[in-house]
């Protein structure tokens, strides 16, 4: 973690990117060997995290490769709590189809606010549009 702030606080000159997978390749095989070891453990849940550590290899440590990307997804999380809320205190859709437009409204919401645009604005203009069998349009981008 501190090679990684410390990327972010003084990138390298002219752009050039900073290699933390080939500063840090002995750490990294070290601890790809040992979950690799684990695959087939016998206990359950040591074996259920190495599988899950093994086939989330690459988004785990992409980090290292572009240390501007959170550590966490911290963020990610709280931006879904009030729509996890949302579903528990309405008991859910209770259809795939609901469930469905459910998720895409809440995806094209959060979007829009996130880029500072009306989501109602752009939910009567997506409607609007279909239903005079226009294409939809895209969703709009920062501060447009």
């Amino acid at each position: 973690m501190a090679a990684i702030y410390a990327a972010r606080e003084d990138p390298p000159p002219d752009g050039a990117a900073v290699d933390l997978p080939r500063a840090y390749a002995q750490e990294l095989q070290t601890l790809r060997r040992a979950v690799e070891a684990h695959l087939g453990h016998r206990h359950d849940k040591t074996k259920a995290f190495a599988v899950e550590f093994f086939s989330d290899w690459d988004a785990i440590f992409r980090v290292l490769e572009h240390p501007e990307l959170p550590l966490t997804n911290n963020a990610a999380e709280r931006a879904l709590r009030h729509w996890v809320i949302a579903r528990r205190l309405s008991h859910g859709t209770r259809t795939a189809v609901g469930s469905r437009a459910f998720t895409l409204l809440a995806s094209v919401i959060d979007t829009c606010r996130q880029r500072q645009h009306s989501p109602w604005t752009y939910l009567v203009k997506a409607i609007t549009d279909r239903r005079q069998g226009l294409p939809l349009a895209p969703l709009p981008q920062v501060g447009v």
